[in-house]
């Protein structure tokens, strides 16, 4: 394959682009639950492209609605102009979302999302007369795109480590994964709730009447798969309210059915005042995010002059027609095949194969699911648990299938069209790997 195509010119992101170079995986094609590698092989992907690819690959609906959008209206800019297909994507994301939260702004990351959402609460404080609200409280562990806001708030370390002091105001509170008291659960941790209450003494700590708002993921995801206690989310949103502090939740990864709900906020029956949103908005086809305002804020926006500009903020590409297309054939895919219920109705064959895995060896510290997203958190015990991590990954690769490695721990994060047979055949993988470590 190096003799064949020239690997040297692409800069790969959160890779290590020289071990990869070494001995590259390439993916070729692509339909339904598998990809085609560059050495003619069948891979199960087991994290849905990466979180993303919520209805399966090449799905015939939305590769149609893509191929007829195209040939029709390739690009319409959305400044002082507009097209059809993106109010009607607005107002279905928007029966999606809690109730009240009926107000959408399109961008195409998840990165770009947060930084709407950051933009926004800002410019709302100062529009009511708070303009001293600036800080930001987001928690450990936790993963708000590659931007600068998203970056600050974000809580993985190795993210932050080059780039300098990048958004001043703004302060993490703890994760709640604690393995001494919650390894192994299944689902909702029922220890941790009261962890809650540290963002009241952080918030105590900075003056609640300077904090603009808190953003956490209601699962973290590419932090580790960390599950909130119970309770704890519900005292999240009732410490905010107290401090009339805004919170939003990051749904790039938890929304559109990953936890057999639209949302989290669904899930979990907490409502935030904000929503970001990408991944499975389009099934991974085409970048497109959105971020779900609660009314009373866009109203505050309204509040200007007819005929002025009311948000100096958006991007080219914000609510591209092709995009909107893809966006609303993959929401009637979920709709039309149920798929919301039908990976909640998984979720228990998901969560017992993920946990037969606990205890075949000594290297697995900790297994954590709920939906169809899971981790398997290694330890040291057969050698660097990151190097362990990164095994397994390479090897399940070499048995066909595609799992995500990310420090010490594996994410599994299959299709919501996954089979029952394809959960069993991701479990017959794992044991078989680890088994040999």
């Amino acid at each position: 394959m190096k003799n064949s195509l020239n690997l040297d010119n692409y800069w790969m992101p959160f890779t290590a682009n020289q071990l990869f170079k070494e001995n590259p995986r390439l993916l070729v094609e692509s339909s339904g639950m598998y990809y085609t590698s560059h050495d003619d092989r069948n891979i199960l992907d087991g994290v849905a492209g990466l979180w993303c690819c919520n209805v399966g690959h090449c799905h015939p609906t939305v590769v149609s609605a893509i191929r007829e959008q195209v040939g029709k209206l390739d690009y319409s800019t959305i400044f002082n102009m507009a097209h059809p297909k993106i109010f009607e994507l607005a107002e279905k994301v928007s029966s999606l979302t809690p109730e009240g939260l009926d107000r959408i702004f399109f961008g195409n990351s998840g990165s770009e999302a947060v930084e709407t959402a950051m933009k926004v609460v800002l410019g709302y404080h100062a529009l009511r007369g708070e303009p001293n609200r600036t800080k930001f409280i987001g928690r450990e562990k936790g993963y708000h795109g590659v931007n600068f806001g998203g970056t600050s708030v974000g809580g993985i370390p190795l993210n932050k480590d080059l780039f300098g002091s990048l958004f001043s105001d703004v302060d993490l509170i703890p994760h709640t994964w604690n393995p001494a008291y919650m390894a192994f659960s299944k689902g909702v941790p029922s220890w941790g709730g009261h962890l809650a209450d540290i963002l009241e003494e952080k918030l105590l700590l900075h003056d609640p009447s300077t904090v603009a708002a808190v953003i956490i993921e209601p699962v973290t995801g590419s932090g580790g798969v960390i599950v909130p206690p119970e309770g704890y989310l519900k005292k999240i949103r009732d410490i905010c309210d107290k401090y009339n502090i805004l919170l939003i939740f990051d749904e790039v990864i938890t929304g559109f059915g990953r936890l057999g709900h639209s949302f989290a906020a669904e899930r979990f029956q907490v409502r935030p005042d904000i929503i970001t949103m990408a991944k499975g908005l389009t099934s991974g086809v085409i970048p497109m995010s959105a971020v779900a305002f609660r009314n009373d804020i866009h109203q505050e926006f309204m509040s200007a002059s007819p005929d002025s500009i009311e948000l100096f903020h958006g991007y080219t590409y914000s609510g591209h027609p092709v995009a909107s297309a893809a966006a609303l054939a993959v929401l009637e895919v979920y709709e039309e095949e149920d798929l919301f219920n039908r990976a909640l109705s998984l979720e228990t064959l998901f969560e017992d194969t993920l946990h037969s895995l606990k205890g075949i060896n000594d290297s697995v510290l900790d297994i954590r699911n709920i939906g169809l997203m899971g981790a398997i958190h290694f330890n040291d015990n057969k050698g660097p648990a990151n190097a362990t991590s990164m095994k397994v990954f390479q090897e399940c690769y070499d048995q066909g299938l595609l799992l995500r490695s990310s420090a010490d721990y594996l994410v599994i994060s299959p299709a919501l069209i996954v089979q029952e047979e394809q959960i069993l055949k991701i479990g017959e993988t794992l044991k078989s790997v680890i088994n040999k470590l």
